[in-house]
């Protein structure tokens, strides 16, 4: 997801924009740029690649002014050019944007007519010449906004700075997140809180449709229907503005190393002393739910697919799991008695928030969210926070497990409503954090298991039961980050068409607990080890014991079946992150993926 940053200043604002956007650097970009007014003068600065390019830019060629809007750019509508990178400029206006313009084509052929052609293969300067245009035939900064947001179609949080005007800055709103400050004559406008952590203590969230026009002074703020509206502030915690890696070498490890702490974190807010659950969020009533739909993209959607094995076993309630981009568009019927839960780490997913809005005011809604402050959390009925705290690592972790914690939560809860007994399953899911602990302490043969990975071209997970979904990250996560093309099935589907793959150079990575379903699974590693497979068995001491001939063995500790994929996450965590360090990938920032996906 690419990152907007605007300062009204009092003093000069490239250093404080440039600060802001290495802020923003873990969302993942591949262009930056910075657009300033200058007593009345207009200008830009845009390099490729990271942002250290751009400072090197700004020492030869500085860019001088106290207002301006700064942005990093994942490209989707044409490459990581320097044409391509944002801010982008027409005439006296600049842009910089986030999200996609789905009719710019229309636009840029109506303009194209009154010889305003493009410089650049992207959207988002399509806004900037529309803007250009409106202004040219007469209208004002306001108005000319005003009405191009009226002509666009798509989503988009938008900064814009204009020719001649030192002390304004108008910013929107639609699909895409954008809160606004103020501080001692400042005005400060941001994509995430994190990038404005350090210049303001309050921030703003504008609502969908919202657009603003900004002085140093004062904020007018507008809704969908250009009414004026007001809306309310929020602190910025001051660990929003604090992001060190703590010593670790990169941001995957170091969030890694934190889900002991960080999932102890997350079940102290739900599991009573007693043995019960607590929802101090808001209550979940189950009594009369007899059918759930689960929502999500990604890792969450594996979150979800694990928490169907959960629910469906301790509560008996039939279970649907849905990726958010089929779920939004296939308009399933929502039945009387369905409740829908959405699962998203930023909470800004585009797929899965217009799902949510799908389903808003027909069925019951709960977000399962580590922002809280985000649009999915605002707009579901009730949003459940899973206290990971902020991840920086593209690819998603302690996120991950603490998904899976919340979930499981609300899976005892269900089942309590439903009358069964569940202080034991609570019991167990509260040694999860010593568990996880121990489980960190094989890293060390996780890694000489990885460096052999790392040679593989082709590599496949195979689970059963709840373990098929956590085979299906495990697989997410190698390809992600190493870049090798990994695949995972249920392992009962092994003899219908995935065998075919099996020789002695492709690692099959087999996620076995001794379950109810280990035999069966015993039975599968067989299996492939007869048609020279090169079995990774991750288990536990007694699978270990009764399995012979695997390539590479990693014994997790022993748990209680119900909760095996919460612990099993670490394994399949560091083998991914192990291959891909030696492969030499860029783990925090792999190409091509951005931390959320706020477009489609």
């Amino acid at each position: 997801m690419c990152g907007i940053v605007g300062v009204l200043g009092t003093h000069e604002v490239s250093p404080l924009i440039l600060e802001a956007l290495k802020r923003l650097e873990y969302r993942g970009y591949d262009s930056a740029g910075i657009a300033t007014v200058d007593a009345g003068h207009l200008d830009r600065r845009r390099a490729v690649g990271k942002l250290i390019n751009l400072s090197d830019r700004l020492v030869r060629d500085p860019l001088p002014g106290r207002s301006g809007i700064g942005h990093t750019r994942w490209a989707t509508h044409g490459g990581p050019t320097e044409a391509n990178a944002h801010p982008h400029r027409a005439g006296p206006v600049a842009v910089v944007h986030n999200g996609i313009i789905e009719n710019h084509s229309a636009i840029r052929a109506e303009l194209r007519d009154r010889n305003r052609g493009p410089e650049s293969e992207t959207d988002t300067e399509t806004i900037a010449l529309l803007v250009e245009t409106l202004m040219a035939d007469g209208l004002s900064p306001r108005d000319a906004v005003q009405a191009a947001l009226a002509r666009l179609e798509g989503a988009f949080a938008l900064a814009f700075l204009f020719d001649g005007e030192d002390d304004l800055m108008i910013v929107a709103r639609r699909g895409s997140p954008l809160a606004i400050s103020h501080g001692d004559g400042e005005a400060y406008v941001g994509s995430d809180a994190i990038a404005l952590a350090p210049l303001t203590d309050r921030i703003t969230y504008l609502e969908e449709g919202d657009w603003a026009i900004l002085t140093r002074t004062d904020a007018q703020i507008f809704d969908a229907e250009n009414r004026p509206v007001e809306r309310s502030s929020a602190p910025i915690t001051p660990e929003a503005g604090r992001i060190e890696k703590g010593g670790h070498r990169h941001w995957m490890a170091k969030e890694i190393a934190e889900q002991p702490a960080v999932l102890a974190a997350c079940l102290d807010h739900y599991l009573a002393a007693e043995g019960g659950i607590v929802l101090p969020e808001g209550e979940v009533d189950f009594s009369a739910v007899t059918r759930i739909v689960m929502v999500a993209c990604g890792t969450a959607s594996y979150a979800c697919l694990t928490a169907k094995y959960w629910i469906e076993r301790l509560a008996g309630i039939p279970v649907e799991v849905d990726v958010a981009s089929e779920f939004r568009y296939r308009e399933p019927p929502l039945t009387p008695g369905t409740l829908a839960i959405f699962v998203s780490q930023s909470g800004e997913t585009a797929d899965t928030l217009a799902a949510l809005r799908y389903c808003r005011g027909r069925i019951p809604t709960v977000a399962v969210v580590n922002v809280a402050s985000s649009s999915i959390a605002r707009e579901a009925d009730i949003a459940l926070p899973i206290h990971a705290g902020r991840e920086i690592g593209v690819a998603s972790t302690k996120a991950f497990t603490c998904q899976l914690a919340v979930l499981a939560v609300l899976a005892l809860h269900a089942a309590a409503s439903k009358g069964s007994e569940i202080a034991r399953d609570v019991a167990e899911l509260g040694r999860m954090p010593a568990l996880l602990s121990q489980a960190l302490g094989t890293e060390d043969e996780l890694e000489a298991i990885a460096r052999d990975l790392a040679e593989a071209r082709d590599v496949l997970f195979l689970g059963r039961g709840a373990m098929y979904p956590l085979a299906l990250e495990g697989a997410l996560k190698l390809k992600e980050i190493s870049y090798i093309h990994a695949e995972a099935y249920a392992a009962g589907e092994l003899k219908h068409g995935p065998i075919a793959l099996v020789d002695d150079s492709v690692p099959v990575i087999v996620f076995a607990p001794t379950d109810a379903l280990f035999a069966k699974t015993a039975s599968n590693v067989q299996e492939v080890m007869a048609r020279g497979g090169r079995v990774v068995l991750v288990t536990d001491a007694g699978g270990a014991e009764r399995i012979e001939g695997a390539w590479r063995v990693a014994v997790m500790p022993t748990i209680a079946p119900l909760w095996a994929p919460l612990l099993y996450a670490i394994p399949a965590q560091l083998l991914a992150y192990h291959t891909a360090i030696a492969k030499g990938t860029d783990v925090d920032q792999p190409r091509n993926l951005a931390k959320s996906v706020t477009v489609e």
